[in-house]
């Protein structure tokens, strides 16, 4: 019999391959829309202070809410077999998590076999120490990192991935370094989630990334935003982004995971309850 290690593997290279629809397409369900978000996700950084409290009690009312994907940031205490339960119990699954590039190079093998056990796919770096980035050879060289760590991952049957914040369409020498580390990335090793609020908040606009970088945003943090000049962060569907416009250039984007996210929301619970709410119904 294979170990759970040689299940992972083979499951992890079936969705690159293509031949597991949930994972590569997130739009591809029995009876739902093909222009609507089959599985939508969650970042759970949303609801941190009560998953710290009641982590089953929260995954209950994550579920509840109408999510069947969550993005970890963090375990709070649990083993691995116990948060693989959970998600088990609630009816949730857990495309991705997000930790720091140390967590990737130098705990690798605890990091590997943590996912690997709970059946998450991607390892998502959340950010990195802007202080060692300063010159365009400086993202270069961090590109090259990414390259290591995603063979690492391939070889574990997992998938590398970065999320952006605004820093990263700062112009460092007449180059955006998110360009730079898509650029100097190999896109069977490397794929992006598109923060699409820090992008907007950075005066990009993501369908227009999404054209210049096609393919290379496999998830995206979906967050609203309140009217220029202000930018603040708000439940999805109160705010001003066209999600129309940038969800129906998923295609393009290569986008296999929706994650919704508010950092600071004044009720966690009602403002995921409200972004669920606007994005199920929302056709794009």
């Amino acid at each position: 019999m294979p170990s759970r290690r040689e299940v992972v593997k083979t499951f992890a290279a079936a969705a690159m391959a293509g031949i597991m629809p949930r994972y590569v397409n997130a739009h591809v369900a029995l009876g739902q829309p093909a222009d609507a978000i089959a599985r939508l996700g969650l970042q759970l950084y949303t609801v941190r202070r009560a998953m710290g409290a009641d982590m089953p009690g929260t995954l209950a009312a994550v579920a509840a809410a109408g999510y069947r994907e969550v993005e970890f940031a963090g375990y709070f205490g649990r083993t691995p077999a116990e948060v693989r339960t959970l998600l088990r119990d609630h009816g949730l699954t857990a495309p991705s998590t997000h930790l720091a590039l140390d967590d990737v190079r130098g705990r690798f093998d605890v990091t590997a076999a943590s996912a690997q056990d709970i059946g998450i796919t991607y390892l998502t770096v959340a950010s990195l120490d802007m202080r060692t980035l300063k010159a365009v050879d400086d993202w270069k060289r961090m590109a090259e990192t990414f390259n290591e760590a995603g063979r690492r991952a391939q070889g574990a049957g997992l998938r590398f991935g970065y999320h952006n914040h605004s820093v990263e369409f700062t112009p460092v020498d007449g180059r955006l370094p998110l360009d730079l580390l898509i650029e100097g990335t190999d896109p069977s090793l490397v794929t992006f989630e598109l923060d699409l609020y820090w992008a907007v908040k950075a005066g990009q606009d993501p369908v227009a990334y999404f054209d210049k970088h096609p393919g290379r945003f496999g998830m995206v943090h979906v967050k609203d935003a309140t009217a220029a000049p202000v930018l603040e962060m708000t439940d999805v569907g109160s705010g001003t982004l066209d999600w129309k416009r940038i969800l129906g250039a998923h295609a393009k984007a290569g986008i296999r995971h929706y994650f919704v996210e508010h950092d600071n929301p004044a009720d966690p619970m009602q403002s995921i309850r409200r972004s669920a709410a606007y994005l199920r119904e929302l056709r794009f």
